[in-house]
């Protein structure tokens, strides 16, 4: 297990207040909870985005707060995905690669194209792809660095709702494949229930409710 102390933060109007947290470091735990509860706050802190300086995250022996957010290796996929819209999807994985030092990461590129199923789509340009393209190709971008581990921030909201299973299905193999241990930050229901092995439930900044989920 990873061990979060002192994510604590107080915005004026709205506090962040977990004073302990221990993350599993395995499998995909849910960061559940209604609009206005923390949860993307949670997410930017311990992503590094915003500043916590009594933060403690000891991953495997190692404090990921103490690091440079670089150093730190998380995959992020973000709401609204964040690729460059004038690169070809193939580019902007290439991009993060290269910007990360990546060496030698051409099978893992090309096996991530085939996984995330992106074959018809890794020559178009990021404007033009839909909701799921983007959104697969946001995951290989967060992948390609080979994270110890990764965010998924409403990853399936900017997704038509009748393509959200088969999308949920895609990303849960794809994790599950790779074997990366991941925070899930969402408000579906549906999203825990499929995808998430633990969910922790926060309102009000606080963690009210930790539980396993039963496949």
């Amino acid at each position: 297990m990873g061990s979060v102390r002192n994510l604590i933060r107080d915005y004026g109007d709205f506090k962040i207040d977990i004073p302990e947290w221990e993350i599993s470091d395995h499998g995909i735990t849910a960061l559940w909870g209604p609009s206005g509860s923390g949860k993307t706050s949670i997410f930017r802190l311990l992503i590094g985005l915003e500043d916590c300086p009594a933060l403690t995250w000891e991953f495997k022996g190692e404090n990921l707060a103490a690091l440079p957010v670089p150093a730190r290796k998380l995959g992020v996929v973000f709401q609204t995905y964040e690729l460059f819209p004038h690169m070809t999807a193939e580019k902007n994985i290439r991009f993060a690669a290269e910007a990360r030092g990546v060496e030698n990461f051409e099978k893992n590129l090309n096996d991530l194209i085939e996984m995330l199923q992106l074959q018809q789509c890794r020559a178009r340009p990021a404007h033009v792809l839909s909701g799921g393209e983007k959104q697969r190709v946001a995951l290989a971008r967060a992948l390609i660095g080979n994270p110890r581990f990764l965010f998924l921030d409403e990853p399936f909201s900017a997704i038509d709702e009748d393509l959200r299973e088969e999308a949920r299905k895609l990303v849960k193999t794809v994790i599950e494949n790779r074997g990366i241990p991941t925070l899930l930050i969402t408000h579906d229901k549906r999203d825990v229930a499929f995808l998430a092995h633990n969910m922790v439930e926060i309102r009000d900044g606080r963690i009210v409710r930790k539980s396993k989920i039963v496949p």
